[in-house]
């Protein structure tokens, strides 16, 4: 557990285990088995102001800190990853805006989004890239008082149901990274489509989609920022988007442990149950500090980024490169604890070791992660 530093904090961790045992744990296994996307717990996440918590007041958010964030979606990702996508997904959505947008911008859009009134999506990857920003085929090219928008995006979490996507596209495309520029673009906008939805693994509960966009008009005052900064923004969003994705690792493999305990104390086997035996014993000792260590390191890499220290984007990528592989090998060790019953669909464990699998690759692959550690590394 997180040393929660006050009685704010304490106090929204409990107002978030309350929820998540009525609302969340219920029907978690029902979201991955039908596979949509979970309005019933959009709305429980709205009427709490979560989709608030990465807006800042002055916007119309409940915004105290990238703490609260991690912490949110820690606590619901104990039950199901797939409803703290919901969260993650609308928090990450906002984050250009946030750092690359006006005042008339945050303003619009801040207390729609916060309010749940609108869900908003992060449109960066594409088929043909994706660690490669540069190889951005989506072209924007400004005719007038608009940009005609041109291109796909792919792999993009709720971005079937979304209503505002940040969308990044090339707008000098001889300029490489330097000519990406940042759009808020609204979905009903004529030409665009959404030309698939991704049968996945896991997050099932989280609609992952294919994006098109055929002469999709964008007002000019839709531009996020400057021309040639959306590398930038979209760069420093997923600085603070990492230590998130770390919270929702620790609190997958937190679920993980749990459930692994729990079956442990109940599994009798020689007499005595398996948790009592010196082998599934220290399995759970193992697994225990792993977590504890990646949670230390995760809610370190996010009080970073509430302190804007320069440090922060190596954290960043430590936490989730460390978390989300613990994650994973928590999930796997608990189902192995559980035997032939963790292969089944009757238990959580299969669902947790396939939505683990995920904190490994989004928000950058962790061999992505390694590289950022490397160069931040040998800079200083």
């Amino acid at each position: 557990m997180h040393l929660l530093r006050n009685d704010c904090e304490r106090e929204f961790v409990q107002q978030m285990r309350r929820m998540v045992s009525e609302k969340v744990a219920p029907i978690a296994a029902e979201i991955d088995r039908k596979g949509e996307f979970p309005w019933e717990l959009k709305k429980v996440f709205q009427e709490m102001g979560l989709l608030g918590l990465g807006v800042p007041e002055q916007y119309g958010g409940a915004h105290h800190g990238h703490i609260y964030t991690c912490l949110a979606v820690e606590e619901i990702a104990k039950a199901c990853v797939s409803s703290s996508l919901i969260v993650q997904g609308q928090t990450l959505g906002w984050e250009p805006i946030l750092l690359g947008g006006s005042e008339e911008q945050k303003k619009a859009y801040g207390p729609r989004v916060a309010g749940g009134e609108i869900l908003i999506s992060f449109a960066l990857t594409e088929p043909g890239a994706g660690s490669d920003a540069a190889a951005m085929k989506t072209r924007a090219v400004k005719k007038g008082d608009r940009y005609i928008i041109n291109g796909s995006k792919c792999f993009i979490t709720n971005g079937p149901v979304c209503d505002y996507v940040t969308l990044f596209a090339m707008t000098a495309p001889d300029k490489g990274v330097g000519g990406i520029s940042a759009f808020i673009v609204d979905t009903k906008s004529k030409g665009f489509s959404v030309a698939c939805v991704e049968s996945k693994m896991g997050i099932k509960g989280s609609p992952t989609g294919e994006l098109l966009f055929e002469d999709v008009e964008a007002p000019a005052e839709n531009l996020i920022g400057r021309e040639g900064k959306g590398f930038k923004y979209a760069m420093q969003t997923l600085d603070r988007s990492r230590p998130v994705i770390a919270a929702q690792a620790c609190g997958l493999a937190q679920g993980a442990l749990k459930a692994a305990i729990d079956y442990g104390k109940q599994r009798v086997q020689f007499g005595k149950p398996i948790a009592h035996f010196q082998g599934i014993s220290w399995m759970l000792a193992e697994m225990a500090t792993e977590i504890e260590a990646a949670r230390t390191l995760t809610y370190r890499a996010a009080e970073l980024i509430d302190e804007n220290n320069p440090q922060k984007t190596y954290l960043s990528a430590c936490a989730k490169l460390f978390a989300s592989d613990v994650a994973m090998k928590v999930a796997a060790n608990a189902l192995q604890i559980a035997g032939g019953y963790g292969y089944m669909t009757d238990f959580p464990f299969e669902r947790m070791m396939r939505d683990a699998k995920i904190t490994q690759i989004y928000e950058g692959t962790n061999q992505i992660m390694k590289l950022v550690i490397a160069r931040e590394i040998l800079q200083q």
